[in-house]
């Protein structure tokens, strides 16, 4: 089964995941179908393509009304401020991740379940969320059939998880 992802915010977190998934050997697994973000489709092409840390990313990369299109695969941009209002269900999602920032309390994070997605994953510590997983550290403890709206913690906290 391929799980549909959506990315809301496609600022650095977004993009690394976007690109975690398309090249990091997990794209049996997962497809991004959606983005939404604020910023225009020709700006989140480039920004996806040129990176000042990562470096150039190694695909095709074009921009239309629709979306972005990332090696003939066209994915779908929306810039929509209210997450309850983003076409999760039609589009299928299954799991968004929330990387905007804005969305860090599980009340608000819940928009994306009302508008139709199964899960969501804070990239952020966040507030009243049914669960915080940090790899190697607490992953077994995750239940999907209890935990909706999850935090993976912060970037300090992962990157100091495997010490």
């Amino acid at each position: 089964m391929t799980y549909k992802i959506g990315i809301n915010g496609f600022g650095r977190i977004g993009r690394q995941v976007f690109k975690a998934i398309d090249q990091g050997g997990f794209s049996d697994l997962f497809e991004v179908v959606a983005v939404n973000d604020l910023t225009d489709n020709e700006t989140l092409a480039h920004l996806l393509k040129y990176d000042s840390t990562y470096g150039r990313y190694d695909a095709e990369i074009s921009a239309s009304d629709e979306g972005v299109t990332v090696n003939g695969r066209l994915v779908k941009v929306t810039a929509e401020k209210d997450p309850a209002a983003l076409p999760w269900a039609e589009l299928g999602v299954d799991l968004v991740v929330e990387s905007t920032g804005h969305f860090t309390d599980a009340g608000k994070a819940r928009a994306h379940i009302d508008a139709g997605a199964k899960k969501v994953i804070i990239s952020a510590p966040a507030k009243d969320e049914d669960i915080t997983v940090v790899l190697g550290v607490n992953e077994t403890a995750y239940d999907p059939a209890r935990h909706h709206i999850i935090s993976n913690a912060s970037c300090t906290t992962n990157c100091l998880a495997p010490v």
